[in-house]
């Protein structure tokens, strides 16, 4: 058989290691020039493939190429754009294949998590569907750390580090000041319904820092909060807190709802951190401070964790493998071995299994009163922080390569997405 150029396309929100999956996957493509001809990435995920909008990887240096490794953010562009069903919008499916045709492309590779997920498994059934072959794999990335069957994903370890990193400096910090000035921190981190990203905060407790989480998973009793803050407050004079986005009341409403939704129908989220603080300083009169990670916690490239970044190359080459061996609709994923030492391995998920489920925080990863995180759970996260990846430095700063990302010419009319 002739062979087959491949799609590369991020997607969704982009994180400090999604780079070292594309890196993974145009390294080991290059490797199979028997089997995949060029590599084109898509500008601004599925939809540069829905407009004919390609990227030609080749025209970059393979230096370039190697610098993605060390560079946060989406290379070329994400989106949060999903497809709908077949039934829905055929015409979707069909400009896909009509792209695909024109660039001779046999392979889809699509970076993301949950909803990128659906999409790659959509993608997969062209053969099926609509008599088109394409194998698709999913190249697995979330910050949020929410995608089944995988035991962790690329994007998680970086974020959790930083959070970890962030609230432990920001508690010493509030300590030194508690006697006559501020008692009360409160860290906003990311996590709409599960709170994976919010758990780091409890790797604190190594250094004796009071802290407190608000998952997602338990729901928030404003009482019992208030009381816990005021006994910590009262034992060592601050208090620390982590709350995730997706903090909500019993009757499911958002401490953060802002009333908007994103392009994949989710509520949009925000300001759960000032909500915290002022219910403290109402109740309790405690002088706070807040901060909100929102991006800095997904593009810290700098304090990225070494085991993130080579899970996330990892899985970049595993799905190349997947692909090239005949596979479609499948997942590469990590498989936990054992916590000390940590070992894993690669293996691999069907589509159908991961599409559209999210995976939540363990019961037993939650201590008993709801603000704290358990032994396993510190076992599951400790791995996945270690080591540090550091860029190259310049002049103080890192140094973060930006692609030519030449444009394929275009074959076909224009698409309006």
């Amino acid at each position: 058989m002739p062979k087959k150029n491949a799609f590369y396309a991020q997607s969704g929100g982009v994180t400090a290691v999604i780079n070292a999956s594309a890196c993974g996957v145009i390294e080991t493509a290059s490797k199979h020039k028997d089997k995949i001809g060029k590599v084109y990435a898509g500008r601004n995920g599925i939809i540069g493939a829905l407009t004919e909008d390609l990227i030609d990887t080749s025209k970059e240096s393979a230096a370039d190429i190697a610098a993605l490794r060390f560079t946060p953010s989406g290379a070329f562009g994400s989106c949060r754009y999903k497809l709908k069903s077949l039934e829905a919008n055929k015409r979707e499916y069909e400009r896909l294949i009509a792209v695909f045709k024109a660039h001779n492309i046999g392979y889809f590779f699509y970076n993301g998590g949950g909803d990128s997920a659906d999409t790659c498994f959509k993608v997969s059934q062209l053969s099926e569907t609509l008599g088109y072959p394409v194998q698709a794999i999913h190249v697995p990335k979330t910050v949020d750390n929410d995608l089944p069957i995988t035991d962790c994903c690329p994007g998680f370890g970086s974020v959790a580090k930083y959070v970890a990193v962030s609230a432990l400096e920001a508690s010493f910090d509030v300590k030194s000041m508690s006697k006559t000035s501020t008692k009360v921190f409160v860290l906003e981190v990311m996590g709409r319904h599960a709170g994976w990203i919010a758990a780091a905060g409890g790797l604190l407790t190594d250094h004796h820092i009071p802290v407190l989480i608000l998952f997602p998973e338990v729901p928030f009793d404003q009482k019992k909060f208030l009381a816990k803050v005021d006994a910590n407050v009262r034992k060592f004079g601050y208090c620390t807190i982590v709350v995730s986005e997706g903090c909500h009341y019993p009757d499911g409403t958002f401490l953060a709802e802002q009333g908007t939704r994103d392009a994949f129908g989710h509520a949009q989220l925000g300001g759960a951190a000032p909500v915290v603080a002022n219910m403290i300083k109402d109740a309790l009169g405690y002088k706070f401070h807040w901060a909100v990670a929102d991006y800095l916690q997904r593009a810290a490239r700098h304090i990225a964790s070494k085991t993130d970044v080579k899970q996330a190359y990892e899985l970049g080459k595993a799905a190349v493998q997947l692909a090239v061996k005949g596979r479609n609709a499948v997942m590469p994923t990590i498989e936990r071995l054992s916590d000390v030492p940590y070992k894993y391995k690669i293996g691999v998920a069907d589509l159908k299994d991961v599409a559209n489920v999210e995976k939540f925080m363990p019961a037993n990863f939650i201590s008993n009163d709801g603000y704290g995180i358990t032994a396993k759970c510190k076992r599951y996260l400790t791995p996945l922080i270690q080591g540090e990846d550091y860029p190259k430095y310049a002049d103080g700063l890192p140094q973060y390569v930006t692609l030519k990302n030449l444009a394929v010419a275009k074959k076909l009319p224009a698409f309006k997405v």
